[in-house]
C-alpha cells in the first residue's frame, strides 16, 4: 500500500499481488490521529496489505523539513499499531508531476482536486515497485 500523507488528507494506492502495477485507491480525510490509524488498520486488514510505502516529503535539497518530520512521526504512530515492512520513499515533486499529467489529460480543477492525493500515492508506490522489479 502506498501512502501520500498530507496535513488534510491521506492518499492511498494499492498494488496487484505480483507487485507490478500501482493503482490509486482512496483518499482519507484526516481527523484525529487515532481515527486515522483505525481507518488505515481496517484497510490494511481488509486488503491483506503486506507492506507500506510512505511518501517522504524531503526538501528540494534532499534534507528534512517540518513536513518530513511530521510524516516520520505519522509513520512511527502507524507502525505502533500495525507491524509491517515499511519503506519511506522520496516523494519530492510527486504531486506536481501528477498534477501536470492531469492537466495534460484536460481534467477539470475539481476532478484533479478530488483524485490528486490517491494518484500521488500510486506514483509513489509505482516508483518503489519499479525499483524492486529491476534485476540486481
Amino acid at each position: 500500500m502506498g501512502l501520500d500523507v498530507g496535513t488534510k488528507t491521506i492518499g492511498l494506492a494499492l498494488s496487484d499481488t505480483r507487485r507490478v502495477i500501482a493503482t490509486p485507491f482512496e483518499t482519507i480525510r484526516r481527523r484525529r490521529s487515532r481515527e486515522d490509524m483505525a481507518r488505515l488498520s481496517e484497510l490494511i486488514e481488509a486488503y491483506g496489505v503486506a507492506g507500506l510505502v510512505v511518501g517522504l516529503p524531503l526538501t528540494l535539497a534532499g534534507t528534512d523539513g517540518p513536513r518530513t518530520q511530521s510524516v516520520r512521526q505519522f509513520t512511527r504512530n502507524l507502525l505502533a499499531t500495525r507491524d509491517l515492512p515499511t519503506v519511506l520513499w522520496d516523494e519530492r515533486l510527486s504531486t506536481a508531476a501528477v498534477t501536470r499529467e492531469m492537466i495534460a489529460a484536460d481534467l477539470t480543477r475539481k476532478r484533479r482536486g478530488a483524485i490528486v492525493d490517491r494518484v500521488a500515492a500510486a506514483y509513489i508506490l509505482q516508483g518503489c515497485l519499479d525499483l524492486l522489479s529491476r534485476p540486481a
